[in-house]
């Protein structure tokens, strides 16, 4: 009796090591897409699995004792002319898109990060704000403050996606504030009256507050889109001296006052202007307030960001914006260019998120604004009716967005010319290396991580999510 119980004790302990070594010798995941189509981020059948051979690739390794900035997640900007596309589809129709989009089971790809915009963008069917008066009124106490146009559109989408994932950041954004309150009244270009200051900054307070009331958590606010841009329609020039004045002597006290603990994000535009961020963060009674600083990248490089963070490390980084677009029924996907140059260059360049631009737009790229709106601002997805069309964009951000999720930590993995790569720890301790083949050939290459090897190969112009 003494030896039965003995065998089934060693019987226990033998199957309790091999439940181990499966856990440990735990096989690579790979979603793939690749530029002629032949995958569109779509994970692969066949196993992988680390081992001691290591090929004579170049080797990508990877070390999670380095860590760098947490990620905060990806996403887009769900405009109210992308919310309108999506409250006009049929219940169901809806439904499974936004499961689809934000949902992180099985094949849906998880966007963890929304930014919306405070009044109208130039991708609206028409501009607004949440304080529009008859010409000669003002309203400084903000008192017929009211969110409007968002009820019809943006609102309940947000409720929805809110009801699939409730825990998603979102960044709100202004294009313009009321036209009362600028120098010209016109919703393009402009400045704002520096008597509107403390106006402006309760109409900031009000939208945080307000859409609170909706069930609507703003994480964090950047205080105007492109403010060198006073072309766009709507928009505000703010150079950074007015803003750098706003911020300390006005909306910053307004957030305090008023138990605010949204963050306050300053610059959110082109990386060619790192100055614009530092000088404002240089003065002491400013940075008190001040999160960090958001970078688009129509101009510049993204190695800016890194310069910013290196003049005040204290601070954080975010990518807020970047149009991606492709010819509609184009053979071939150009996978490697939003991947290399967004989410892997902002990451690796301490970006806490990468917030590429529209979420959804019809097939003629509408709704935009006159004078100065964006006619070739393609969605991530296309929405015609019921009927859904996946871009560029919405390829791109899946293959960081599904995995790389809140609480991730970017971590070392060493620059291999022509495999753009950036690596992760997420919160369930798995490794997430993203590649991007940039060369001209196929690369047969490996991934070093904790001593052991995995020889992979990509095609060229193809994207790598690997995760293990």
């Amino acid at each position: 009796m003494r030896l039965n119980v003995k065998c089934i004790l060693q019987v226990v302990l033998l199957l309790f090591s091999l439940s181990g070594y499966a856990q440990k010798a735990e096989g690579v995941a790979l979603w793939l897409t690749n530029a002629d189509r032949s995958a569109l981020f779509e994970e692969q059948q066949q196993p992988m699995s680390f081992s001691n051979l290591e090929t004579n690739g170049p080797t990508i390794a990877v070390d999670d004792k380095n860590n760098y900035q947490e990620i905060d997640g990806f996403g887009f900007s769900l405009t109210q002319g992308s919310a309108m596309h999506i409250i006009r589809m049929e219940p169901a129709a809806r439904a499974a898109l936004l499961k689809e989009l934000f949902a992180q089971d099985g094949k849906n790809i998880g966007i963890s990060y929304i930014r919306l915009s405070i009044g109208a963008s130039d991708l609206n069917e028409r501009i607004f704000s949440y304080n529009d008066l008859p010409a000669g009124e003002t309203d400084p106490e903000m008192l017929k403050f009211n969110l409007g146009p968002d009820h019809q559109d943006v609102i309940p989408v947000m409720k929805e996606i809110l009801t699939i994932n409730p825990d998603i950041k979102i960044m709100g954004s202004p294009w313009s504030p009321p036209v009362w309150m600028k120098l010209v009244p016109d919703t393009r270009g402009s400045m704002l009256k520096p008597e509107w200051h403390s106006a402006y900054a309760k109409y900031f307070v009000r939208y945080i507050q307000d859409m609170k009331k909706e069930g609507i958590a703003i994480d964090a606010i950047t205080v105007q889109n492109e403010p060198l841009h006073p072309g766009n329609n709507p928009s505000l020039l703010m150079p950074a001296p007015d803003q750098a004045i706003f911020i300390k002597n006005h909306l910053g006290p307004a957030f305090k006052k008023a138990g605010i603990k949204t963050k306050i994000v300053l610059f959110d535009h082109n990386a060619d202007r790192p100055d614009y961020a530092i000088s404002i963060m240089d003065d002491p009674e400013v940075k008190q307030y001040v999160d960090g600083s958001g970078f688009h990248l129509y101009a510049g490089r993204i190695e800016a960001l890194s310069d910013v963070h290196a003049a005040h490390p204290d601070k954080n980084v975010y990518f807020t914006e970047q149009m991606v677009t492709e010819r509609p029924n184009s053979p071939r996907i150009n996978i490697t260019n939003p991947v290399g140059r967004l989410i892997i260059g902002a990451t690796r360049n301490w970006s806490r998120n990468v917030i590429e631009w529209n979420l959804a737009a019809d097939p003629q790229n509408k709704p935009y604004t006159d004078r100065g709106g964006c006619p070739s601002c393609q969605g991530a997805i296309t929405i015609d009716k019921n009927t859904v069309t996946r871009n560029l964009a919405y390829y791109s951000v899946a293959h960081a967005s599904k995995f790389v999720r809140p609480g991730s930590v970017r971590i070392s993995s060493n620059e291999v010319e022509g495999l753009l790569n950036v690596a992760f720890k997420n919160p369930q301790g798995k490794r997430v290396l993203i590649v991007a083949n940039t060369g001209p050939d196929s690369a047969e290459f490996n991934i070093k991580s904790k001593g052991k090897v995995l020889s992979t190969k990509l095609n060229s112009g193809s994207v790598g999510t690997y995760i293990w």
